[in-house]
């Protein structure tokens, strides 16, 4: 509700060039209302899954614009281009839409005279798949993929006991029995399949772009470290008293590593072609996950800020000085 709210804000604002993030805002807010109406113990679930598929979807339909414009298909590159539009205002979308037309309209001179250096582009773009120029990405969700695939061989993959055996993160074990390989091994352990889900899909948006961006092994550094990080960041702020003992298992602070990643990776370039734009968009799905943690008991806000936090120094450091290229898209 709360990012909801401030993104609505957002784009009530009289400079504010596009309303789809007005349009976004109303519609969660909605859901979530009604989810806290009649199922108020899982409204911060619902709500976040609402902004989930608000965020994330179009990301997967511009890649399919993209292969429909490299196939040469530019009318229902436009037209899915401008449903995106509603949900993912941009500046670079809007150009890439008025760039379709023109294309569309312009057909049979373009058969003759060859494709145009931008097409040449987006071609060399689109060839492969999003995870065959990702390997790291691909290991990764394999990886996890079949440790969840042991967690309900030998047990229920949300019980507590079965999760300690297997290696899940519980500050006591860690600091009084040493078992510090909990850190590590808590990393590939999942609550059952919607947390392994959300995750995974997490990994698939927006791990590519990254590893792409910085380098596959700078990639695998910052997964793991930024992973390390919120274990350990948790279980210190537990010795301290600031945060009570729970059992932590999955890929969460991993994957906000990726998005403090980012942000540094951006920071680092902010001068380059729509570094800022993206950093925006970085920063909204920040604020939207401290609202899911808000207002969703069950997860560890702790957890994902150090993570988010150890990624973000990491971006900082491991990005590259010069991109080829430009930046890819995030």
């Amino acid at each position: 509700m709360v990012s909801s709210l401030l993104v609505l804000g957002r784009a009530l604002r009289p400079s504010a060039p596009y309303h789809g993030w007005r349009i976004a805002a109303l519609i969660v807010l909605a859901i979530t209302g009604i989810a806290w109406l009649f199922w108020r113990g899982a409204a911060g679930y619902v709500g976040s899954c609402a902004w989930f598929l608000l965020l994330f979807l179009p990301a997967i339909g511009l890649r399919k614009m993209t292969e429909l414009a490299t196939q040469g298909n530019y009318k229902s590159a436009r037209k899915l281009g401008a449903a995106l539009q509603i949900l993912h205002p941009s500046p670079e979308l809007r150009d890439q839409i008025r760039l379709f037309h023109q294309l569309e309209s312009q057909g049979s001179h373009r058969a003759a005279a060859g494709p145009v250096p931008i097409e040449q582009e987006t071609a060399r773009r689109a060839r492969g798949s999003q995870l065959r120029n990702a390997p790291a990405v691909l290991v990764l969700i394999l990886l996890n993929a079949v440790v969840f695939l042991f967690e309900i061989s030998v047990g229920d993959s949300n019980d507590p006991e079965v999760l300690h055996r297997i290696g899940a993160l519980e500050p006591y074990a860690v600091v009084v029995r040493g078992e510090y390989w909990r850190l590590f091994t808590a990393l590939f352990l999942h609550g059952g399949f919607a947390h392994l889900g959300f995750n995974l899909f997490a990994l698939y948006v927006l791990g590519p772009p990254l590893e792409r961006s910085i380098g596959t092994m700078r990639f695998v550094l910052c997964y793991l470290i930024s992973g390390l990080a919120s274990g350990a960041g948790v279980v210190g702020l537990t010795l301290i008293g600031l945060v009570h003992p729970v059992q932590l298992v999955g890929a969460s602070g991993c994957i906000m590593g990726i998005v403090g990643a980012w942000a540094g990776f951006l920071m680092r370039h902010r001068h380059a072609p729509h570094a800022k734009q993206r950093l925006g968009n970085v920063v909204m799905i920040v604020a939207i996950q401290v609202a899911f943690d808000l207002s969703t008991p069950q997860v560890s806000m702790s957890a994902h800020l150090c993570g988010l936090i150890a990624g973000l120094f990491l971006g900082l450091f491991l990005a590259p000085s010069a991109v080829d290229g430009g930046l890819d898209a995030a």
